[in-house]
């Protein structure tokens, strides 16, 4: 059984792929709470389907680019749960993931898909009609993204520079468990993807007293 978890947006979103399908997903519906939410939202996953901890065989994360603290929470819990059962775990573009859920949903491309950066910043990449990344991922100002059509949060936030596709808002960890199993995306190593620094920093040293 693969359970798949994502944390790079504001939501967090877990999912159970078992047997060829999947079993069981879910996605919070209060945001910014990541480090409450992760942990429940994977027991009751576990309990919906009747398994336990040691029926999981692979573990699967989103990687993002996304905010520090979601990807902190959500890569920290899958290698954890990796370290505890000698189980694989596997990382994935959460960009990838929102591509291959806008192609599923009929986006013909080419096309973007974004993730929220803050600082009225994107996170983006661009694909092919078949979902394939072509460039990215990077972090801009919505201004300065290609002129094409947009999935994912850009359009939503930016309904007045981004042309919107008729796509998905969100990677989600249903799509990331199928993609995984079907080998849809890059696997990589569960590292996040920051494409900048952390808002919160260690204090430097105190300056002198002139």
């Amino acid at each position: 059984m693969l359970l798949a978890l994502d944390t790079s947006t504001p939501l967090v979103s877990v999912a159970l792929h078992d047997d060829g399908r999947v079993v069981h997903a879910a996605t919070s519906e209060q945001p910014m709470k990541h480090g409450e939410q992760l942990a429940p939202m994977i027991a009751a996953a576990l309990d919906a389907v009747g398994a336990v901890r040691q029926d999981v065989t692979a573990v699967a994360a989103g990687v993002g680019p996304g905010p520090f603290t979601g990807l902190r929470v959500g890569l920290v819990t899958a290698r954890t749960l990796g370290l505890a059962l000698g189980i694989p775990v596997y990382g994935a573009c959460s960009l990838d993931v929102l591509a291959v859920r806008a192609v599923d949903s009929g986006v013909e491309g080419p096309f973007l898909a974004t993730i929220d950066a803050r600082r009225k910043e994107l996170f983006w990449a661009s694909y092919d009609e078949e979902g394939r990344r072509l460039d990215g991922p990077h972090v801009d100002r919505p201004t300065e993204l290609p002129e094409l059509p947009v999935v994912g949060a850009g359009p939503v936030l930016y309904p007045d520079v981004l042309s919107r596709g008729t796509g998905p808002q969100t990677p989600d960890a249903a799509t990331l468990a199928l993609a995984v199993a079907e080998e849809r995306v890059e696997l990589l190593d569960p590292e996040p993807i920051y494409l900048r620094r952390p808002d919160a920093t260690v204090p430097g040293p105190p300056k002198k007293v002139s």
